[in-house]
């Protein structure tokens, strides 16, 4: 076959998983191009990965340098169990999952799925949480060595690499999964009541855990962990102590329940992936809502119906001016927007977890030599304390509240929205969702504990926590903005925003603890007194808190509107 000018054509090399790594490094070098805070959010997480990564390595290593065949069992089974629990769950309510590489981008090119999953999975792999993952499941390798010698400790490392492998499946298929269906409206909220569910089972299975742990020896512990040892979740981790131990014959079993289930997980990714990048088919119906104008009405008729069609019903409350349009934009997007449907959930999520964990997790149990061990019981302090950490997880949703509207941030720029209506406006929409979820939690926990007094002090340390989050968030948000990937994954993240994402939460929940502290004071000194003080005081607390913030945010925001905007905007 000869080209145009006579000579041999060029072949075309097919596309393998190496391009797709390539491609993500220099993704991932134009990103930090002339971005100095990226580079140093980059460093500052391969920091913190290498840290828990020696943590990790250290814990597992020291069964093995301690010799203790029993323990090493438990660490690989428990340990290895609870990182493969970690990297299926924290991306969905954390830290997002890294999309360098948006498979969208992918959608019209020649590419068959085998090749696309393929190779984004070894893309997933180049990543700081992977390496550390890999060096901190490394002490499975030095106890096996040490336990049976270089034979063991060569099985465990095929182990230990046939379980990063399932982490990232897990973690990949998960969030693919779940942004899939988060597009759907219909079955949004059946996700959140599932995932409220299943959050609220922890608390009850913390306790579980504890009365268990009052009432089991080591052998039973030891069989528990023989169990979790044939679960995916423990199959990978646990080879080298089975030839250690000497059952060789447990190893190509173990590897083959670990490699069926990557294989599955992959096929789940691919068909979901498969789905994101083809989109949501959109055949719904629209209704024309705010009744027909009628003739006699005139244009200013046709106006206001046009107008009255664009606010929600939550909303018919705002004024019809500049201020009840950002509201009323806002909590559209709020219930629209599958990244922020996600944020949603996960104070869902958190509102249930929390205060079932705190305060229902009182529970004792004692050792062998006599000591004995208590959670505290419920108090309204400790209540306090729980409510003031679903306010401020709550209000923490904003630290980044500008980076989800990317580049159509540039509209509010252009039209010279003053910063602080835009901020208040802002403020009220998130607030349309999320007030009625934490009256719900407040409640329900009161009704649970039994103790309907104390719905005062939840009511009162809710609002004044979430008041005193939404200044802090303002500012973070304002200054400490950053971009999101323009993808359908709401769970998705650019290399090295994760950890500015965790960086800017830690930042808003310790500003927005320390604000809340003197609800909690007042709750241990006032007594009785404070059942009654606690609601108008922490609605007043957090509402001047709340406008305080936007007044001075505000101003910031008017003078960093042009920054913010490049901040905000994706860089392709």
């Amino acid at each position: 076959m000869t080209g145009a000018g006579g000579g041999p054509a060029e072949r075309v090399r097919p596309v393998s998983a190496r391009h797709f790594v390539r491609l993500k490094l220099r993704v991932m070098g134009n990103n930090f191009r002339g971005q100095g805070w990226r580079i140093a959010m980059f460093v500052g997480g391969v920091f913190a990965g290498l840290w828990f990564a020696a943590t990790g390595f250290f814990l597992l290593a020291a069964p093995g340098l301690a010799d203790e065949p029993t323990y090493a069992l438990m660490a690989a089974a428990f340990g290895g169990g609870l990182l493969v629990l970690g990297w299926l769950l924290l991306p969905l309510v954390f830290f997002g999952v890294d999309e360098t590489l948006d498979p969208a981008r992918f959608a019209l090119l020649p590419l068959s799925r085998r090749t696309l999953v393929t190779g984004l999975f070894a893309a997933a792999l180049v990543s700081v949480p992977a390496v550390a993952a890999l060096i901190a499941t490394g002490g499975l390798v030095l106890t096996s060595g040490l336990l049976g010698g270089a034979v063991a400790a060569l099985v465990a490392a095929v182990g230990v690499v046939a379980g990063l492998l399932l982490c990232v499946a897990a973690s990949r298929a998960m969030t693919s999964a779940f942004a899939t269906m988060l597009r759907s409206r219909r079955v949004r909220d059946l996700a959140a009541v599932l995932l409220a569910v299943l959050a609220a089972l922890l608390g009850p299975l913390q306790i579980v855990v504890l009365a268990a742990v009052q009432q089991a020896d080591w052998d039973r512990l030891t069989g528990v962990a023989r169990v979790v040892g044939w679960t995916p979740f423990g199959a990978p981790w646990t080879v080298g102590i089975d030839v250690a131990e000497g059952r060789a014959w447990a190893v190509p079993v173990k590897l083959l329940i670990t490699a069926l289930t990557i294989g599955a997980l992959l096929w789940w990714w691919s068909r979901s992936l498969e789905s994101a990048m083809v989109g949501a088919a959109g055949g719904g119906r629209i209704r024309a809502r705010g009744g027909e104008v009628k003739a006699g009405d005139g244009a200013a008729g046709a106006v206001s119906g046009a107008v009255g069609q664009l606010f929600p019903k939550a909303v018919g409350w705002a004024r019809r001016d500049r201020f009840g349009a950002l509201v009323a934009r806002e909590c559209r997007y709020w219930w629209r927007d599958a990244r922020r449907r996600a944020n949603l959930i996960t104070i869902a999520v958190v509102g249930i977890f929390v205060p079932v964990m705190v305060n229902f997790g009182g529970a004792s149990f004692s050792t062998g030599e006599g000591m004995e061990f208590a959670t505290p019981d419920s108090s309204p302090v400790l209540v306090s304390i729980s409510m003031v950490f679903v306010g401020l997880l709550a209000s923490v949703t904003l630290a980044n509240q500008f980076g989800f509207d990317g580049s159509a941030y540039a509209a509010n720029v252009v039209a010279g929205i003053p910063g602080r209506l835009e901020l208040r406006a802002r403020m009220a929409a998130f607030s349309v969702y999320v007030l009625p979820m934490l009256a719900v939690v407040a409640v329900a926990l009161g009704v649970l504990l039994g103790r309907p007094a104390w719905l005062g002090v939840m009511a009162g340390s809710l609002l004044a926590s979430y008041g005193a989050g939404l200044a802090i968030s303002a500012f973070v948000s304002v200054l400490g903005a950053y971009s999101l990937p323009e993808t359908s994954n709401p769970f998705a993240m650019n290399s090295g925003a994760g950890v500015a994402k965790s960086f800017l939460t830690l930042l808003s929940m310790l500003g927005t603890a320390v604000a809340s502290v003197p609800m909690v004071v007042a709750a241990a000194l006032l007594g009785d007194a404070w059942l009654w003080l606690a609601p108008p005081l922490g609605l007043a607390y957090g509402l001047g808190a709340a406008l305080l913030g936007a007044y001075l945010a505000g101003d910031v925001l008017d003078r960093r509107a042009p920054e913010l905007l490049t901040a905000v905007t994706p860089r392709r």
